[in-house]
C-alpha cells in the first residue's frame, strides 16, 4: 500500500501547452505493463485551449474547483465525474483562467484495448529532474475505436448513499463499471468516529480523499491524500472527521485470444492525436453524401 499525503507545494509546470501545473499524486512506475497509470492534480495557471483530440489511453476527470469546457460535448461541471474513453474525440476546449484557479483530479491509465500508457504524452516528474522531456519521433501508432459514443458525465449528487454491510457509519455511492476491463468508480463515506476495513481481489484501488481527516495504517491523512491499495491488501480507515473517498478500481487488463482489429493507424509522436479540420470536413461531407 502507498500513502501519499497532499503536498500543496508539489505543483510543477509540466503540461505540453504550458498553462497547467501538475501535482503528481501516484505514478504506476511500470510503463512496460498494460496496468500502468498516472494520477495527478492539474491546476490551471493561464487561459487553456486545446483542439479536438483523442488518446490511446483512458481518462477519468473530477473538477474540484471550476468547470471544464469539453467543446462540442458540453461542460464538465465542478464536482461531476467525467469518463473520457480511450479513442474518444472531444473538444475543442477553451477555458479562460478562473478565480480561484481551476483544479482537477485526472487519472490516466491503460484501457481494455491493451495499449497501456507507454505511448502517452506527458513529461512526468523524471523530466522535471532531468530538465527536459525527450523528443519523440513520429511513427505509426494504433488508436482504439471508441467503445462509447461520447464522454460520459456522472453527477454524484443524483446518486444515493447506500449503507456498506457490516460497517456502521460507512456508506457508498457506486457510479458504474466500464468496458471489458470492468474498472469501477465509486465514493465511500466514512462517518466521524467510524471505521472502514476493506479488501478485494478484483484489482488495484486508487483512492483520493475529497474531504475529512482519518488515520490509515497509523498515518494521519486529510483532504487530497492519495492511497494505492493493491488487490488482496486490506485497507483500514479510522475517521476522525467524516471523510469522503473518490475510488477507482483497476482490475488487470485481459488481452483477447483473437486480436482485435478495431483500431485506426495514425502517424503520431505519442498517445494523442489532434484532429485535422480538413480531414474532418471531408469525412462529414462524405457521410452526408452516403446518407
Amino acid at each position: 500500500m502507498k500513502i501519499a499525503p497532499y503536498d500543496e507545494d508539489g505543483y510543477h509546470m509540466d503540461h505540453p501547452r504550458g498553462t497547467v501545473s501538475f501535482n503528481y499524486l501516484l505514478m504506476g512506475g511500470e510503463p512496460e505493463k498494460l496496468e500502468n497509470f498516472r494520477y495527478i492534480l492539474g491546476r490551471q495557471e493561464g487561459d487553456f485551449r486545446m483542439p479536438r483530440h483523442r488518446h490511446t489511453f483512458e481518462q477519468i476527470r473530477l473538477p474540484l474547483v471550476g468547470d471544464m469546457n469539453l467543446g462540442e460535448q458540453g461542460v464538465l461541471h465542478e464536482g461531476e465525474i467525467g469518463y473520457f474513453p480511450e479513442g474518444q474525440t472531444y473538444g475543442p476546449q477553451d477555458d479562460p483562467l478562473g478565480t480561484p484557479k481551476q483544479l482537477q483530479l485526472v487519472l490516466q491509465f491503460g484501457g481494455a484495448a491493451g495499449l497501456g500508457m507507454a505511448a502517452a504524452r506527458g513529461r512526468g516528474p523524471a523530466a522535471q529532474r532531468d530538465g527536459e522531456a525527450p523528443r519523440r519521433e513520429r511513427r505509426e501508432i494504433k488508436f482504439p475505436r471508441p467503445r462509447y459514443q461520447s464522454v460520459l458525465i456522472m453527477n454524484p449528487v443524483h446518486f444515493n448513499w447506500l449503507p456498506v454491510a457490516g460497517a456502521p457509519g460507512v456508506e457508498r455511492k457506486f457510479f458504474g463499471s466500464f468496458t471489458e476491463r470492468a474498472f469501477w468508480i465509486e465514493h465511500v463515506k466514512v462517518g466521524s468516529g467510524a471505521q472502514w476495513t476493506s479488501a478485494t481481489d478484483e484489482g488495484r484501488r486508487l483512492i483520493v480523499a475529497l474531504s475529512g481527516t482519518a488515520t490509515v495504517d497509523g498515518t494521519a491523512i486529510g483532504r487530497l491524500a492519495a492511497l494505492q491499495v493493491e488487490a488482496g491488501e486490506t485497507l483500514k480507515v479510522d475517521a476522525t472527521e467524516e471523510m469522503v473517498f473518490f475510488i477507482v478500481g483497476l482490475p488487470p487488463v485481459q488481452v483477447p485470444t483473437v486480436p482485435s482489429d478495431q483500431f485506426d493507424i495514425v502517424t503520431s509522436d505519442g498517445g494523442i492525436e489532434f484532429e485535422n479540420p480538413r480531414k474532418r470536413a471531408a469525412r462529414e461531407a462524405a457521410e452526408k453524401t452516403t446518407v
